[in-house]
């Protein structure tokens, strides 16, 4: 018997406005990520990729069907409790890093642990762990003005996965970046994901970083056009860039525990 997966779609539909000027972004998707994959997400505008990762990152609804997360309905979820859902078990990078201007490295990667009430003595340590996992251990004093593209974006993977999400959920992630530096990133996300066991899910429009990914999961006109596996993943055939790989970050696996979103 297969293993159920991590994430279930199915038939899930997102309407949005009504009557004549009523927009289907979504139009019945079914899809399955397993713990552990690696999937990127591309499609045109418009072909509601992103209206999928709004959803399947708990801040969209949808509109019809069912959204399962480890067996858990989260389209049944209150709002809060799907803000729970998030905070526990995912994580996400944006393609304009969102960090605070003012703010250090360590000061930003500590804001989810903030939220979550963690002590102040807590949120140091475990963000100065998750900064020396990205390979910024002695940046932590510095701003966003003072780091590099690369390292900002590396901020904000360290801030993502602070909390020990299952899931890391990627926003062309790339999008500001060089192509020295999008390696990285990717090399990066790669580790992350073969190494300490988070499932990544990225939407992004480059075929080259679209590459990194073990499935290549279409959207066309709100449907899934194509889920393909690659067999052959863009890190597997050129070596890790130097000081990418983050070290004694914990395995992100799922338990078999009941989510917490009471």
């Amino acid at each position: 018997m297969s293993e159920a997966p991590l994430i279930a779609l199915k038939q899930v539909t997102k309407v949005y406005g009504k009557g004549a000027t009523a927009l289907a972004a979504l139009k019945g998707v079914d899809l399955q990520i397993q713990a552990g994959d690696f999937v990127a997400i591309m499609g045109p505008s418009g072909s509601g990729k992103s209206t999928a990762m709004n959803v399947l990152g708990c801040l969209d609804t949808p509109t019809t069907g069912e959204y399962l997360f480890h067996g858990l309905h989260v389209e049944t979820l209150s709002r809060d409790q799907r803000a729970r859902l998030r905070r526990r078990y995912l994580g996400f990078v944006f393609q304009g890093f969102n960090l605070l201007a003012r703010t250090s490295a360590q000061e930003n990667v500590e804001l989810p642990l903030l939220y979550r009430g963690e002590p102040a003595k807590t949120r140091h340590a475990l963000a100065a762990k998750a900064l020396a996992s990205v390979g910024l251990a002695g940046w932590e004093h510095h701003t966003p003005a003072e780091l590099s593209g690369g390292q900002q974006q590396r901020v904000a993977i360290a801030r993502a996965i602070v909390t020990e999400p299952a899931v890391l959920l990627a926003d062309e992630p790339t999008g500001n970046l060089d192509t020295h530096r999008s390696q990285e990133i990717m090399d990066l996300l790669w580790k992350l994901n073969v190494d300490h066991g988070i499932t990544v899910l990225m939407v992004t429009h480059e075929a080259d970083m679209a590459a990194y990914a073990k499935r290549i999961v279409r959207f066309v006109d709100g449907v899934v056009e194509s889920d393909t596996l690659n067999p052959h993943p863009t890190a597997l055939q050129v070596p890790l860039s130097s000081g990418a790989a983050p070290t004694d970050q914990p395995s992100d696996q799922p338990s078999d525990q009941p989510l917490e979103t009471a």
